[in-house]
């Protein structure tokens, strides 16, 4: 009797403790906190204007100099190759073919190919491709918000976009895309105060899918994009029609039970991904190792920010290590990083030259210092249920979710998907992704239709 009596109580315990972390209440946002510089005007600036990227030869000359002029590298360890971070005999090839053979007119025009405009959010100028079908013929045309993460950019969506607005014939709509770039990354502006999280951004993009004439629409996103969007949906449910993302974050609570799961692992993950959840040490150390540049963006982005806006050979080498780790985290065992397995040196420069060019490498940093800390306050929310309907994509080498603990926040599951590729799933594997969204939108289409 007195065991039953202890078996309740803990029972009991361990539901309450699991209402609390599962059940708090959202922090409330500022719906128009501004975020320019100076205090907002009397009339704000509502026009959207088109854009061209455009960069003075100047910017190439000093750009050159500083390749040219980058101080003796130290050569790495023996039997070392991007374990330490980017090896630096791959950075003097990297830098060799930018020198030779990079051409950053030449990709200027292969940058602006698509519809490129600017309007300001909340006192900053948004940068957003937003590209439409040419020829959707009877297709309807829904409206799909793209969003990018660290150290991406809309860069990563060039692919992906002419298969997402080319109409199919299995298909009975087409998307139009609407890619922007994150407020400090690339050519958004950045925020003149401090405070402008991912939770705000939120609000930020809610208001711009407004201001393009869309209440509802469907969204997209991975990394930062993901953790901005999740938030779009818990505060703004009412306009989001449907929302896929190929990196899904869950709460507390859910990782209590994934620590609970080492009693018995079915109980949290299918036999065949076993090893990518457990033995829960070996991956805790694992994610140590491969986030110290979060930690440091999160609490020091200024000072770090210094470094790699005055070198472009450190900009360079502190973003490609990204490409090897977050593309295949074995890559790390290979001389070449595997930098050319999915991508060219081209197309990654082209993502490097946008930090460089536009000088965000700070700015872009202070997304992490603005949303993981204390003082937010938002983080702990994001545990909470999610009923707007889901479709996830797990990419073998990416942040996982497990099947037993996926369903803790994302209530309204429709679709849920393995698939080989790692971080940068848009730009490594466009077909899968853009058929996989597709597919999810499909199903999405269909629970609309049911609430009409």
């Amino acid at each position: 009797m007195f065991g039953l009596i202890v078996i309740a109580l803990l029972v009991y315990m361990f539901r309450s403790v699991w209402t609390k972390l599962t059940s708090r209440p959202l922090p409330k946002l500022i719906e128009n906190a501004y975020w320019g510089p100076g205090n907002p005007p009397e009339n704000p600036d509502t026009t959207i204007r088109e854009f061209k990227i455009n960069f003075p030869g100047t910017h190439l000359v000093d750009l050159k100099y500083r390749l040219e002029n980058v101080r003796p590298l130290v050569p790495p360890l023996e039997g070392i190759q991007q374990q330490y971070g980017m090896n630096t005999d791959l950075l003097k090839k990297v830098i060799a073919f930018w020198i030779k053979e990079y051409n950053w007119k030449e990709r200027e025009t292969y940058l602006n190919q698509y519809p490129q405009f600017k309007t300001k959010i909340q006192g900053l100028d948004i940068h957003y491709l937003h590209v439409k079908p040419k020829n959707p013929g009877n297709k309807k045309v829904v409206p799909l918000l793209i969003i990018h993460g660290w150290p991406g950019s809309v860069v990563e969506f060039y692919k992906v976009i002419p298969l997402f607005t080319d109409p199919q014939n299995d298909r009975n709509f087409v998307f139009e895309v609407i890619a922007p770039n994150i407020p400090g990354y690339g050519f958004s502006q950045a925020a003149a105060k401090p405070g402008l999280g991912a939770a705000q951004m939120a609000t930020i993009f809610r208001n711009f899918m407004n201001r393009l004439g869309y209440d509802k629409f469907y969204c997209q996103g991975g990394d930062f994009g993901a953790i901005i969007l999740q938030y779009l949906c818990l505060y703004y449910p009412e306009s989001v029609l449907g929302y896929h993302t190929n990196m899904a974050i869950l709460g507390t609570a859910s990782r209590l039970k994934t620590i609970l799961g080492v009693i018995r692992p079915s109980w949290i993950v299918k036999p065949e991904h076993h090893n990518r959840v457990y033995p829960l040490w070996q991956h805790f150390q694992s994610t140590m190792r491969e986030t110290g540049y979060l930690h440091l963006q999160a609490t020091k982005p200024d000072t770090l920010g210094v470094g790699v806006t005055d070198s472009p050979a450190g900009l360079a080498a502190y973003i490609l290590e990204k490409f090897t780790s977050g593309t295949n985290i074995t890559w790390q065992k290979r001389e070449d990083g595997g930098l050319d397995e999915k991508f060219t040196y081209t197309e990654l420069l082209d993502n490097v030259m946008i930090y460089w060019l536009t000088g965000t490498a700070t700015t872009s940093f202070r997304l992490y210092s603005e949303t993981f800390n204390r003082s937010h306050g938002f983080l702990n929310s994001l545990g909470n249920p999610i009923e707007v309907p889901t479709a996830i994509a797990r990419f073998k080498y990416d942040f996982y979710v497990a099947d037993g603990v996926v369903r803790d926040v994302f209530k309204n599951l429709v679709q849920l998907n393995d698939f080989d590729g790692g971080h940068f799933a848009a730009w490594e594997e466009p077909r899968v992704f853009a058929k996989d969204v597709f597919d999810a939108v499909e199903k999405f289409e269909k629970i609309d239709k049911k609430r009409q």
